[in-house]
């Protein structure tokens, strides 16, 4: 009987470690970006000793944010953010140093790897033999979709990387990473664009290819296998996600860079990536405006890219990890001042697209501008927007998208000129003697074309995203009230976290307009009335 008993207690010990086997601290033995997951720290936006700036831990009271252990990128909060970019990277030659962005957004606390799912959906096995339960995190009330048959049945053929929280006998999960999305470096061979081809034909192949396996393209290389002696390398990925299917102010897509190292098998779950989004918005999904790792930007449960549109990116596989460091730091720095409010974010001319080009040219990349989509019906369409809407704002935002600088206005187009530039330009050596420029130049040995389909869920299919405001019109219902809306109601920012020797913004252009044509209506309507005085008197 004791040895029976020994037994049964043996088994259910082993049974219970059997459910803990595969769960491990999410910055252990990891990565985040460039970074070894161990030169940072889990807590959350309530830590009282971190470097994070406090306006940017407010944002995550109570999420689970890492911070750096040392050395957290700073700012000068009497600079302009791009002006500070600037002026630290000049100061530094353009060189990196050791600093780490100051927050990171974990979310979860816990991470599992090489984890299958039953076809029932309730039990992960992992390769070693350890099993636990398997439950989703909540679908946030305002989410529209959300994870089902059709995303099991998809997961049955691939192992899966999860992040979540392990009990004592289920693994909540929040992201769920497919293998299929890694990276088969052994099977990359040479695959130039053809005569005919651009980046831009590749992302509307299959109208978007929401539907399609996830591949890679070899566009590039330096010297024969350069690309499949990739693993290990660090990379610097633009990122371009998809129009939604089911949200007719989403059809412009949505733009972010990643930096990393290229894992042994081609993953990449692990990069970095600076994600912008509206503060003052409370987005639907649970979007808050950070860097985070890809397998958070991909495929959080509630927030992932992937779960409702399809995704391209174009990876510059590099020598040394000086340009991808140089984005790195440059870009917490922004983010730093984001996160005060330093500056606005503003979809016409500091969106995702925008404030990401502006800091690679900050840095000293010279990506073309192809400036404003119409001056002329910029300042015909505020007067007609404010009187058909009956809406000033509406007329004032007609201006800001006609004036906007285009490769900055639309991911789409972000994406075409700063990829076309990187693999025309950089790689033929026509470049500056400084910056990041010429570090791309001299340190990319290979660049591939990466396309990610939309996970299969409730969520409707997307597609290509617009690449102009006139194909953004062609796409929506005439009728404004018959636009399929999200609603994203505002989030306000306590007025006592913002420093009032921040630097102010410049005047929007449009409200420099609008006085124009209000001084002018002034003018003819004094003029009219000076003249109907004159003939009764």
């Amino acid at each position: 009987m004791r040895i029976h008993a020994a037994l049964l207690t043996l088994a259910l010990m082993t049974s219970a470690a059997s459910t803990h086997a595969a769960a491990r601290d999410a910055l252990r033995d990891s990565r985040i970006g460039l970074h070894a997951g161990n030169d940072f720290r889990s807590t959350t936006g309530r830590c009282v000793d971190c470097a994070a700036p406090p306006q940017a831990l407010w944002h995550f009271a109570d999420d689970s944010i890492a911070v750096p252990l040392a050395d957290a990128a700073g700012f000068v909060a009497a600079l302009p953010a791009q002006d500070d970019v600037r002026q630290w990277a000049y100061a530094n030659e353009w060189q990196p140093d050791a600093q780490k962005p100051a927050l990171v957004w974990l979310g979860s606390p816990q991470i599992a790897g090489h984890a299958r799912l039953a076809a029932d959906g309730r039990t992960l096995t992992f390769t070693e033999g350890s099993h636990t339960g398997f439950a989703l995190v909540p679908k946030l009330p305002s989410n529209v979709s959300w994870f089902n048959a059709d995303t099991v049945a998809w997961l049955q053929e691939q192992t899966m990387t999860v992040r979540g929280t392990q009990s004592a006998d289920t693994f909540t999960a929040r992201t769920l990473w497919p293998s299929s999305f890694d990276i088969d470096l052994n099977a990359l061979s040479p695959a130039p664009l053809k005569e005919g081809e651009t980046l831009a034909t590749l992302v509307r192949a299959d109208d978007g290819g929401a539907r399609t396996p996830a591949s890679t393209r070899l566009l590039w290389e330096r010297t024969p296998g350069a690309a499949q002696s990739a693993a290990g390398k660090p990379v610097l990925a633009l990122m371009l996600n998809g129009a939604q299917g089911d949200d007719d102010e989403a059809h412009g897509g949505h733009f972010a860079i990643a930096t990393g190292l290229m894992g042994a098998r081609g993953e990449w779950k692990d990069w970095l990536v600076a994600n912008f989004y509206n503060l003052d918005a409370h987005s639907e999904k649970g979007i808050v405006a950070s860097m985070l790792t890809m397998d958070a930007y991909l495929t959080d449960l509630n927030g992932g890219q992937s779960w409702y549109r399809p995704s391209y990116m174009l990876v510059a596989v590099l020598r040394e990890d000086r340009a991808a460091r140089l984005y790195d730091q440059g870009i917490a720095r922004v983010f730093n001042h984001f996160y005060r409010h330093d500056f606005t974010y503003r979809h016409a001319s500091a969106n995702c697209a925008g404030i990401s080009l502006d800091t690679l040219r900050s840095l000293g990349w010279s990506i073309p501008t192809l400036g404003p989509t119409s001056k002329a019906k910029a300042w015909l369409g505020l007067p007609y927007m404010a009187i058909k809407d009956m809406s000033v704002s509406s007329g004032t935002q007609a201006f800001d998208y006609m004036m906007a600088e285009r490769s900055g206005l639309f991911p789409f187009v972000a994406f075409n000129v700063a990829g076309s530039d990187l693999l025309g330009r950089l790689t033929r050596g026509k470049v500056t003697d400084q910056g990041l420029e010429r570090l791309l130049a001299d340190d990319v040995e290979a660049i591939l074309f990466v396309r990610v389909p939309q996970i299969p869920s409730s969520r409707a299919l997307g597609s290509a995203p617009v690449a102009s405001y006139d194909e953004y019109m062609a796409r929506v219902p005439a009728d404004r009230s018959q636009w399929i809306v999200r609603p994203s109601p505002p989030r306000a920012f306590p007025d006592e976290l913002r420093d009032p020797h921040s630097p102010k913004e410049p005047l929007p252009a449009s409200r420099r307009a609008l006085i124009v044509w209000l001084v002018g209506a002034a003018a003819v309507i004094a003029f009219v009335v000076f003249r109907l005085l004159r003939r009764t008197s």
